[in-house]
């Protein structure tokens, strides 16, 4: 991620309606698919750590939190995250089987096409028979945006993409939806129309906005976190949520979504 990118961030994302969203999506999902608190929790790719700070507080989880730089561990510290480390998402630094459920939000999107399933093998390699993998991609190369490009991104994915990866990495895919869907057409005058026309270069679109559109702007995602919690799947949207459950040694099966 761009260095310059954590600030932003910190400042936002306990407010902006966006975060709020994810997060209110994310939490939909755990509370239909994790019968029971994990013992042992890896948030790969922690960021600032709001996320694993948000899940170990509501939650009462016990997150481990791992990220490419040390600047983002400082941020988490700060939050009282006391389990930090340093490590590549591509190579985690933990022993096979060592926790119950992982979580990583927007990270693979940061790797080389080509190497994200090395992070799909290592994310299953950590977690116990059984245990539970929700992640969240960006999606659909047609909404990148000069965000995306601010940020480090190297690429999106496809509901079939992202299913076929889980699956290739020994998961067992429970659910994959497209979210931030309700918004896609903001989204798609924006960045095909509206920055092509202006062509200026790539910047953050992590910002406050004035609270009466940050209270507009947060209702889809509401709506759709409850939709997505009800069992309903977004035929598109601006990012991917995936729920894994790692297989049995020897276990085969296919990559296509478990009929719930």
């Amino acid at each position: 991620m761009n260095p310059a990118e954590f600030a932003n961030i910190a400042r936002s994302e306990q407010k902006l309606w966006w975060y709020r969203g994810m997060n209110a999506i994310l939490l939909a999902l755990i509370d239909k698919y994790v019968a029971e608190k994990p013992g042992r929790v890896l948030e790969a790719g922690s960021g600032t750590g709001y996320l694993a700070s948000l899940v170990q507080s509501r939650l009462g989880w016990t997150v481990d939190a791992l990220d490419l730089g040390w600047q983002g561990l400082q941020y988490a510290r700060r939050l009282g995250i006391a389990r930090l480390v340093q490590g590549d998402i591509a190579a985690l630094p933990f022993p096979t089987a060592y926790f119950d459920a992982v979580l990583s939000m927007d990270v693979i999107v940061h790797l080389e096409r080509g190497e994200e399933r090395r992070a799909f093998v290592e994310l299953s390699r950590v977690l116990r028979e059984g245990g539970l993998a929700l992640i969240r991609v960006s999606a659909l190369d047609v909404l990148h945006s000069r965000h995306s490009t601010f940020a480090g991104e190297r690429q999106r994915f496809t509901r079939e993409r992202l299913m076929e990866e889980a699956g290739a990495a020994g998961l067992e895919v429970l659910r994959c939806t497209y979210a931030n869907s309700l918004l896609v057409p903001v989204a798609l005058a924006k960045f095909r129309v509206w920055e092509p026309l202006t062509k200026a270069p790539a910047a953050s679109g992590v910002s406050p906005v004035a609270p009466w559109l940050d209270r507009l702007l947060y209702l889809p995602l509401q709506a759709e976190a409850a939709l997505i919690g009800a069992g309903f799947n977004f035929p598109l949207g601006q990012s991917l949520f995936l729920v894994g459950r790692k297989r049995a040694s020897g276990a085969s099966g296919s990559n296509r979504e478990r009929t719930l």
